[in-house]
């Protein structure tokens, strides 16, 4: 079961993905002020959810701001790809750049790379490595329960911004045909911003992705 809880400034999608067992993992902890974190942890109280790991599809401020509540509150290991340290480590910086007070994000326990499978419970997600957004962006694809966790790679009739460091379009456009086109047309899209698509949806009408 996939839940997702909108938070900050920038209207990011946290993501929780849960099993018939009650165990679950939280993606992109966007929760920013007390407020959004006591609605996180609400969410995962009155759900009866045991929080079993914390992914992060990339580093950017937006999708990491409660990555120290997280850790902390659950007890869980982080996990991202390797190649997003530099975009983590520039959280701080970033954070004063917007005049935003944020909380320094503990390193990453563990890495993950395409192709990996992390499992919980039984759900098994595929890692699929798709820089372009950001340097080592990776997304979670749930083949059993049909969706895939994308980050800020592909939108509703729209693509991840690719002017900020380490983004470049045609490495993006390129994940996107190789990662994403590729999967079923009725798989469920979950981006990091706005609402749910399908791969078919946007292989049919996004204006980016006419002619690949």
């Amino acid at each position: 079961m996939v839940t997702s809880l909108t938070f900050n400034a920038f209207q990011e999608n946290t993501y929780i993905i849960s099993t018939s067992g009650k165990e679950a993992v939280i993606i992109d902890p966007g929760c920013h002020s007390s407020e959004e974190k006591m609605r996180l942890d609400k969410h995962i109280v009155d759900q009866g959810l045991q929080v079993k790991a914390l992914l992060n599809t990339h580093c950017h401020i937006d999708h990491v701001f409660g990555n120290k509540f997280v850790v902390e509150k659950y007890r869980v290991k982080l996990y991202t790809h390797k190649g997003e340290l530099p975009v983590l480590a520039a959280v701080p910086q970033v954070a004063t750049m917007y005049g935003l007070p944020t909380e320094v994000s503990p390193p990453p326990d563990e890495f993950l790379a395409q192709g990996d499978k992390f499992k919980l419970g039984s759900t098994e997600l595929l890692v699929l490595f798709m820089p372009g957004h950001s340097p080592a962006s990776i997304g979670f694809y749930c083949e059993e329960e049909n969706y895939v966790i994308a980050g800020d790679v592909l939108f509703d009739g729209s693509i991840g911004r690719t002017d900020l460091p380490g983004g470049n379009f045609d490495t993006l456009i390129q994940s996107i045909r190789s990662e994403l086109l590729t999967l079923p047309d009725h798989t469920i899209v979950y981006p990091g911003h706005g609402e749910s698509t399908t791969v078919g949806k946007e292989r049919a009408s996004n204006p980016f992705l006419r002619g690949i």
